[in-house]
């Protein structure tokens, strides 16, 4: 299949100061090197979000929209206290339909494990969700200082293996799912 994939890149932290722009950034850059893949930065901030569930609220409809037209995500994520962000959680609850029948990938930093035991409870989160999680990932262990401002990742040869491999694998899931879409919409599968 030589359809290009749609690609949303998720901010998994909504904090002051965040690391998130730069490693967002850094994967940016370098899927800027795969022809078939149209990038959609979907960054919390950006939305008029409410405080509270409210599938009406006009931010959460955005947000829904912009879910909806991915074949594919990367959901780039910190760990925090052994985990992923409540801002995550909250922006992976405010919609349902738009993950479904989906792949996603994962990019993750933190302390010593790299932000891995966040991806490993994501896993549950989107199996609930109806999307196929990918194995591989990519994963910065005591990241702080490897990142300059404009996203550019001090010595890169480890990550950008790890990110080819994941892509890889991610784009042959979107082009398995996406077709599968197209002949039968997931919502139309026996609940």
């Amino acid at each position: 299949m030589t359809d290009s994939t749609r690609l949303a890149i998720i901010y998994g932290s909504t904090r002051p100061g965040r690391l998130c722009d730069k490693v967002v950034s850094w994967v940016a850059r370098e899927l800027a090197y795969y022809p078939l893949i149209d990038i959609d930065p979907i960054d919390p901030l950006e939305f008029d979000l409410p405080f509270q569930h409210d599938r009406e609220h006009a931010g959460v409809a955005a947000l829904s929209e912009r879910l909806s037209n991915a074949d594919a995500f990367i959901v780039v994520t910190p760990e925090y206290n052994h985990s992923f962000t409540a801002s995550l959680k909250f922006l992976l609850d405010l919609v349902y339909e738009p993950w479904h029948g989906k792949p996603v990938a994962f990019v993750s930093y933190g302390g010593i494990s790299g932000g891995l035991r966040a991806v490993e409870q994501l896993r549950l989160v989107f199996a609930e969700l109806h999307a196929v999680t990918v194995r591989d990932t990519v994963s910065f262990a005591n990241p702080w200082g490897r990142f300059a401002e404009d996203g550019s990742l001090d010595n890169p040869i480890d990550a950008r293996q790890s990110l080819v491999r994941m892509i890889a694998r991610l784009q042959w899931w979107s082009n398995a799912l996406k077709p599968a879409r197209a002949v039968r919409p997931y919502r139309s599968v026996a609940a």
